[in-house]
């Protein structure tokens, strides 16, 4: 199997890995960002094994993230090196940030279960986790929007795939530029974030076949 292949595969992968983590959470009550610090605490202290579960699941799934932007950047590198551009570079360092921001999102979930006893605790934990939770769009949209732009030029791409990836970039950088009012209100303005995620994920899977039908370039002497 080539490279290529293998990081396509990666891609859907990871979709698959995140669907999981959120089919566990979601239907257990997981809080949406917004809620008040009573419904976290109340949420994190009966669900120890819900958020376990899906945080297993988050490894593996960063694994996957990470391949999957290597496999387009190998896809993508040879034409932008021609050009003199480096979108896909723009791309993978949003895929690296986003990974690091989960990883701090999910470091306070698993805090937030073993602190449920103690209300100042989780009111100050909460409040972290949906700060970074949000603010995690701006990365997502580095990653869509350099993606997106690099496979279109290099032609990998068709152009509605890049229309897609760059709505969902629009969509989840509004949604961490309006970071406070989400955690306050949540509800009407949790759907502009929850909207680019979605299309994310549509965009990821797209993407990945992409690059299972992917064939490189031969090498030449």
């Amino acid at each position: 199997m080539t490279f290529s292949r293998v990081c396509g595969f990666s891609g859907i992968g990871f979709v698959i890995m995140i669907v999981l983590g959120n089919a566990v959470l979601v239907p257990a009550g997981l809080p949406l960002t917004g809620a008040a610090p009573r419904e976290a605490a109340a949420f994190f202290g009966t669900q120890q094994g819900a958020v376990a579960l899906s945080s297993a699941l988050t490894p593996a799934a960063w694994v996957l993230a990470t391949l999957f932007g290597a496999g387009a950047v190998a896809a993508l590198w040879p034409v932008e090196r021609e050009r003199g551009e480096a979108w896909s570079l723009v791309g993978f360092a949003g895929l690296i940030l986003q990974n690091s921001a989960f990883a701090g999102v999910i470091a306070l979930r698993l805090a937030l279960a073993e602190a449920a006893h103690d209300g100042s605790a989780v009111e100050a934990l909460w409040a972290l986790e949906e700060a970074l939770f949000t603010l995690n769009g701006t990365f997502l949209a580095v990653a869509l929007t350099g993606l997106s732009i690099g496979g279109a030029r290099a032609g990998l791409t068709p152009r509605w795939h890049a229309g897609l990836g760059l709505l969902s970039a629009a969509l989840n950088f509004a949604s961490a530029t309006l970071t406070p009012l989400v955690m306050e209100h949540g509800q009407l303005y949790g759907l502009v974030g929850l909207s680019g995620w979605l299309l994310w994920a549509a965009w990821l899977v797209g993407y990945g076949v992409i690059l299972i039908r992917h064939e490189p370039r031969p090498v030449t002497a």
